[in-house]
């Protein structure tokens, strides 16, 4: 693949990555709405279907909802059928990956707020909806966050196995269990053959426990469920699982890889990701950590091609001249971004502020005088719309990773590779910024910010390149 081939291909990437974050956060944002009364309507349309027939359904759906008693219910339910057909008539034809469309009333602290959003998915949704409740239903949805790729893993030594699967940016154990099996005896005599016959019956077990719970976790309806199965374990018992006759022909045929790992459990899970990276290209996790391996070894030379915290961040990025090429974003990053106007001089003051920040009314003060917020939204989401002019390649990461974790809590969450060295420090200090000005915000260490990671494996930042 040439070097323009292979930069086609990380935009594409980064696109779909950053299209499944919009479709992450407006599922959030859909399921967490609440309406008073079956007044919220759920509409969707595969591909290739017919508008008309839904404009039918909606005519006929109007009709029954006026044998509804209560009036404000009944009022409630038809107004939301009139948005939803009036968004159906922007389309004359369904579009190629389908059509969503969520329309009613929804309770907010403000009072009640009509709301009315259509859109085509990123990619085709399959499933076919009208459903008309207190709640939106964003079930179907949740396939378009699915990367087509899923590998299972099966990691087992003689302690125990462990069973999982890796999709996307997404890792998750299935099932594990112990085992005790007995040691070799160096005694003499039948003692010794009978031990051996005990500890070869035992092993057997295992094996066989093993090959029966394989089949539970990646055979579905006598399909397999995964793209690809690694085997991974320390001695010889991958092997012999790989080339036992237990072992279902449908799954070891799905066998891509074996590899030798140090430990077992979520451990071993990591260490055979790891080992599995160029059988795992495509896979988002994997990319995720090289991408952050790639960051932390910037930081770990000091090469000052590296940039992190919110506040430090930003002004990188408003040098211009394109100093950022990867900027690096914790997709769950608890900061917002405020424009605020001085009432008395028209002064604009834009602010990053985090959750704690935001319950400080010292924060929205200038000069005695009380700021009027103009907009506010999450960092992140105005960093997907806007970072394109900064001419940086946009990268969402999870705190699921040792290496997304240790970025999240040592990091800010935030932070970017540059194109050339900076001084941050320098630069501060010519924008005028003292280290006393600078705003919680740089950092997110606190746990009121971070949900820390059940990962057994998380560590601290400050344990590497420190």
């Amino acid at each position: 693949m040439s070097h323009s081939d292979t930069h086609q291909q990380q935009l594409c990437d980064t696109e779909f990555s950053i299209q499944q974050w919009k479709t992450r956060k407006m599922i959030q944002m859909l399921s967490e709405a609440k309406g008073d009364g079956t007044s919220m309507i759920s509409l969707i349309i595969p591909p290739k279907s017919q508008i008309s027939h839904f404009q039918t359904l909606l005519r006929e759906e109007y009709g029954t909802a006026a044998s509804i008693k209560s009036r404000v219910n009944r009022q409630s339910v038809q107004d939301a059928i009139v948005s939803t057909q009036q968004r159906l008539k922007d389309y004359d034809r369904c579009p190629p990956n389908g059509l969503c469309i969520y329309c009613g009333t929804i309770e907010t602290e403000r009072g009640t707020k009509r709301i009315a959003i259509d859109f085509e998915p990123f990619k085709p949704i399959s499933a076919k909806l009208y459903h008309c409740d207190s709640k939106f239903d964003t079930e179907p949805l949740q396939c378009l966050l699915e990367c087509d790729d899923k590998f299972g893993f099966i990691i087992m030594n003689g302690n125990g196995v462990l069973f999982g699967t890796l999709q996307g940016n997404t890792r998750t154990v299935l099932t594990r269990f112990r085992v005790d099996l007995p040691r070799k005896h160096c005694r003499g005599g039948q003692s010794s053959v009978r031990f051996s016959k005990i500890r070869e019956e035992k092993r057997h077990n295992y094996l066989r426990r093993v090959t029966e719970v394989a089949v539970q976790c990646f055979i579905t309806n006598d399909k397999v469920n995964v793209a690809g199965l690694i085997l991974g374990g320390s001695a010889e018992f991958k092997t012999e699982l790989s080339q036992s006759s237990m072992f279902d022909p449908r799954l070891s045929s799905r066998v891509l890889r074996i590899v030798d790992v140090s430990y077992g459990g979520v451990n071993g899970f990591n260490q055979a990701i790891d080992l599995s990276a160029d059988t795992l290209g495509n896979v988002k996790f994997v990319k995720e950590k090289q991408l952050l391996q790639d960051y932390f070894a910037e930081i770990g030379q000091d090469t000052g091609k590296y940039v992190f915290g919110v506040a430090d961040t930003i002004r990188v990025l408003e040098m211009g001249a394109g100093a950022v090429s990867d900027l690096i974003v914790w997709e769950d990053l608890p900061v917002k971004r405020y424009e605020l106007r001085h009432p008395a001089t028209g002064e604009k003051v834009v602010k990053h502020l985090t959750v704690q920040q935001e319950r400080d009314p010292t924060n929205f003060v200038m000069d005695g005088v009380e700021l009027a917020v103009e907009d506010s939204e999450p960092l992140s989401d105005w960093l997907v719309l806007n970072h394109t002019h900064f001419g940086c390649t946009l990268h969402t990461v999870t705190d699921r990773s040792q290496e997304g974790s240790q970025f999240c809590r040592g990091f800010g969450g935030i932070g970017g590779l540059l194109r050339f060295n900076v001084d941050v420090g320098r630069l501060n200090e010519q924008l005028g910024v003292c280290e006393e000005d600078e705003d919680e915000s740089s950092f997110l260490s606190s746990g009121e910010y971070f949900v820390e990671s059940e990962d057994e494996d998380a560590f601290d930042a400050e344990s590497m390149y420190f």
